[in-house]
């Protein structure tokens, strides 16, 4: 006799790293189309307004399993280690009867609690040939390319070990499209070979925003000539390019190192025709020539390992379907947070601007959602722990600071009333010089304090300004909007417990880390009058 499927939903957590909202076709077409993640939109939910707690990879990833902002869980940022004593959402539904697995990129850790099963990447992971730590296999090596692979592992964990008598919780993690963009390939042909439409503000110059003008987030200056832009070594000193950022040649050395033979020529095939056209223009290229070109080269990497992932997708949702499973199975897509594509100038994440702050959301649950819907809702990161537990009827702790998108998702907005979400920002001095800064944003606007080594104030206006290049903080005609946000963001730092007294204790702890060399990417001139302000106002203290 046949055991019958468990009434409580079965979750999929899909996430991906660094996928922008911008590089889904369900949200924009204009770069590329990824039809299978769309297929979730149309059965379900899409989200124009989910953002993150903090734009950056281990403090978002933290956010999600707890359920708590960045200084309550203590995970702030990627150099300070996640405190293991914190309850994750995967060891209550354990705990409540679920059937748990991870597979792909977790970031931090190696060995995940909650789960039944897991095979992860250590730390950042490797596009090809990556290894992984599993819970029972101890630290493999796995021939192929990672999107594909978790993939495999994703549908043979749903194949072979899932317990037909249980309700599961799977959370299917994507490397891509993480720097340094490899893709597939069966896609390095198309893909080397396409041109994408440039952002209106490629050639933003941050006039009026200081933390903006400082940044080491620029595609052309900031980028590495050979593990960005994929130009071998050899190109790069025959044209006297010199590495812009530390280890460069080495880590693209590094990356080709891991392919077989085949992989290795497939690969040379698309990239040294790549490299003889650059050659080619070269001399005569001016500043915005190379500029354009570097965008594009960005745009081909990225793009291209994103059409992995929407392939990938697509078999997990075929597999769903093929085996009756999705009428009681919630799916949710996501990424770590947002990315910039070339708006503003830059690649990279971290501010408080929409293209890192603003994160891809897609939910589907059939018969509880409708299908098509689009939200404008005020959403976060922070409420994914309480809105797995309030499907799975699973007790929501206290401490957890989210709260839960049933009563969205259902169209059951009496039951809603969010208004304004929290951002906090912690890691620097360090990659890409984006200075801390925390804010509250609303459907309308966002107030923003920058703080430590720069420290002032800015207010942008999301529906006049949707680029997001001017600061209305000052303008006499925001005076009224600027007072009512203030209150809002105290009343938010109060509800949330953050404070003055937190910041500084989380910058105590991260400068002599940055002091001693222990935080990547930091350029001595940046750092050395960081550490000499930080050290003077010790002593003061």
């Amino acid at each position: 006799m046949k055991k019958e499927e468990p009434t409580r939903p079965n979750i999929v957590f899909i996430m991906s790293d660094d996928h922008a909202y911008q590089a889904i076709s369900a949200y924009d077409n204009s770069l590329i189309e990824t039809p299978n993640i769309d297929r979730i939109a149309e059965m379900g939910m899409l989200f124009t307004n989910a953002t993150v707690t903090n734009s950056i990879c281990a403090p978002s990833r933290a956010t999600i399993l707890t359920g708590k902002h960045s200084h309550v869980n203590g995970k702030v940022d990627n150099v300070s280690p996640f405190d293991t004593t914190n309850v994750t959402f995967p060891q209550l539904l354990q705990k409540a009867g679920y059937q748990t697995a991870m597979f792909g990129k977790l970031h931090f850790g190696n060995n995940p609690k909650g789960f039944d099963q897991f095979k992860i990447l250590p730390g950042q992971g490797s596009y090809y040939n990556p290894d992984f730590i599993t819970k029972n296999e101890g630290e493999i090596t796995v021939k192929g390319y990672v999107t594909d692979i978790v993939t495999d592992m994703t549908l043979d964990w749903l194949d072979n070990e899932r317990e037909a008598d249980k309700p599961f919780m799977l959370m299917y993690l994507h490397k891509a499209p993480h720097r340094s963009w490899f893709m597939a390939e069966r896609h390095m042909q198309e893909y080397t070979n396409k041109t994408f439409k440039e952002p209106a503000t490629l050639f933003d110059d941050h006039e009026g925003m200081p933390a903006a003008k400082v940044a080491q987030m620029k595609i052309d200056g900031n980028m590495g000539w050979a593990n960005d832009s994929k130009l071998y070594p050899e190109v790069m000193d025959q044209l006297g390019l010199e590495e812009v950022i530390g280890f460069d040649k080495r880590r693209f050395e590094g990356a080709l190192g891991r392919m077989d033979s085949t992989q290795r020529a497939n690969y040379d095939a698309a990239y040294e025709k790549v490299a003889e056209e650059f050659i080619k223009q070269y001399p005569t290229m001016t500043e915005e020539d190379i500029a354009k070109w570097r965008y594009q080269r960005y745009m081909q990497d990225y793009l291209g390992t994103i059409k992995s992932v929407d392939e990938n997708v697509g078999r997990v949702l075929d597999y769903l379907e093929a085996n009756d499973m999705m009428d009681n199975t919630i799916i949710v897509y996501t990424s770590d947070q947002g990315f910039y594509l070339g708006e503003h100038g830059w690649f990279d994440k971290r501010f408080v601007y929409d293209e890192s702050l603003k994160t891809p959301l897609l939910v589907s649950w059939p018969n509880r959602i409708k299908s098509g819907v689009v939200s404008d809702e005020l959403v976060q990161n922070l409420d994914f722990a309480q809105t797995f537990l309030d499907v799975a009827g699973a007790p929501q702790p206290k401490d957890m600071q989210g709260k839960s998108l049933v009563p969205v998702l259902t169209g059951d907005m009496d039951n809603w009333d969010r208004d304004a979400v929290y951002y906090h920002y912690y890691e620097h001095p360090s990659e890409h010089n984006v200075n801390r800064h925390y804010a509250v944003i609303t459907k309308e606007y966002k107030l923003i304090h920058y703080y430590f080594d720069l420290d002032y104030w800015e207010l942008i206006d999301r529906k006049k300004d949707p680029l997001e290049q001017h600061n209305y903080y000052d303008d006499p005609a925001y005076a009224q909007i600027q007072k009512d946000l203030h209150q809002k963001l105290n009343e938010l730092r109060e509800q949330y417990g953050d404070s003055e007294a937190l910041s500084q204790q989380y910058i105590d702890e991260f400068m002599p880390l940055a002091k001693e060399g222990k935080v990547w990417g930091v350029e001595d001139d940046i750092l050395e009058p960081i550490v000499e302000k930080w050290e003077n106002s010790k002593k003061k203290d």
